[in-house]
């Protein structure tokens, strides 16, 4: 029904948005270094509670960049309508 080309074009605009998807974690990622460091510089005595409460979220928060690219790699190498 369509062209292979046409297929593969639109595979890759659609891999290009769900990279998108990489630049909120980012940005969560950096407020929540930002204010864990703001923490640690008000209370000193905190700072391995601090840090592994802020790691456990930022890995959390990385899962939907790791999702996008996921979805990316798939559009552009597993094509089962070409």
């Amino acid at each position: 029904m369509f062209d292979a080309n046409f297929i593969k074009g639109c595979s890759a605009i659609g891999a290009g948005l769900a990279v998108i998807a990489g630049i909120g974690p980012g940005v969560g990622q950096g407020i929540a270094a930002g204010l864990g460091a703001n923490a640690v510089g008000r209370n000193p005595g905190a700072k391995s509670d601090i840090t592994s409460t802020m790691l456990l979220g930022q890995a959390v928060a990385e899962t939907t960049g790791l999702y996008g690219l996921l979805v990316a790699m798939l559009l552009l190498f597993v094509q089962p309508l070409v």
